[in-house]
């Protein structure tokens, strides 16, 4: 017997103040529980799906009052996957910040922000288990499942709301460390490139330098140097996927334990000193809305492997 269910019916939606502002594909994978994310896309593109009578682009942002059609849909039983209790422990240790608007986490490296390709959970998964009165946790960007450090994840819809214009506006302050092959020029201080995503039939997401992408730039310094490796500390101030790795990659200076954008015999190199993960760490957020006199500062210390690493490079100079 097919537990599923047929939603038979046109129906409309009048958009709430709470979903205003929020992406229309993230809102229909909310509200339509149990649908392939490939089919809400698919309901998009061919315009059963419409805002206002008119067709809209995934990226549409809503507004309060809008009118929504959705198309009949079949609608499958929606059951979540538990992560472990051990996954939840780790998480709940995680907790570098929280308040009534916004919890901070230092995500390990390996763990994904949230659920799918196999994986039992993420971040966002195991977080409204630990919260199960929590009436809102959203994530309000990501970080890809090799990176550690701070993960921000809004508590209310209008703390999402102001970090998405914050972000937008480029005024929240990113750094992160990264430890890169060679010497790093210290004239080469920004490096602005567009970059564009590619989606692969294996579903891996490769970013490439396109003169079609979107720009995206960040800023670096050199915080040591050592005998063939630096670590340096970036800034971003745009926030396109795997940003960071391909920029420091086309500058020739791949980062350690990349093994998408990266130099094999560096990384094989790096695993001398136990490296066993990609060296990237986002280490500090600086926040401030003056609206609502909000200002938050957060760090997120290294990890103590990749100090490790650290110490033995150090070692090995002359």
């Amino acid at each position: 017997m097919n537990s599923s269910t047929y939603q038979c019916k046109v129906t409309y939606l009048e958009i709430s103040p709470t979903n205003a502002e929020q992406r229309i594909d993230n809102f229909l994978q909310t509200h339509l529980k149990g649908i392939p994310k490939s089919h809400i896309y698919r309901i998009l593109r061919t315009g059963e799906v419409r805002v206002n009578k008119g067709r809209v682009k995934p990226s549409y942002r809503l507004a309060a009052g809008d009118t929504l059609r959705l198309p009949p849909v079949q609608l499958q039983p929606n059951h979540p996957k538990v992560p472990s209790a051990k996954f939840r422990q780790e998480l709940a240790n995680a907790i570098l910040y929280e308040d009534a608007q916004l919890l901070i986490i230092n995500k390990p490296a390996g763990m994904a922000v949230h659920g799918g390709s196999g994986l039992s959970g993420g971040v966002i998964e195991a977080l409204r288990v630990l919260y199960p009165d929590a009436p809102y946790l959203e994530l309000v960007h990501r970080l890809d499942r090799d990176t550690s450090g701070c993960l921000m994840i809004a508590k209310k819809r209008s703390m999402l709301r102001r970090l998405h214009e914050l972000l937008r506006q480029k005024e929240v302050d990113k750094e992160y460390l990264a430890l890169v092959q060679g010497h790093w020029n210290r004239r080469q201080t920004l490096v602005s490139t567009p970059l564009k995503k590619n989606i692969l039939q294996s579903g891996e997401r490769l970013v490439r330098e396109s003169a079609d992408g979107k720009m995206a730039m960040s800023q670096f310094s050199i915080e040591q140097q050592f005998a063939w490796a630096t670590l340096l500390r970036v800034q971003l101030l745009t926030g396109r996927t795997h940003q960071i790795r391909v920029h420091a990659a086309n500058e020739g200076h791949p980062i350690a334990g990349d093994n998408k954008y990266g130099d094999e015999q560096f990384n094989q190199q790096m695993r001398h000193y136990m490296l066993k993960r990609l060296f990237l760490h986002a280490e500090k957020l600086d926040i401030f809305l003056p609206e609502i006199n909000y200002r938050m500062s957060v760090i997120a210390p290294l990890p103590s492997a990749l100090q490790r690493v650290l110490k033995g490079l150090e070692t090995a100079m002359p």
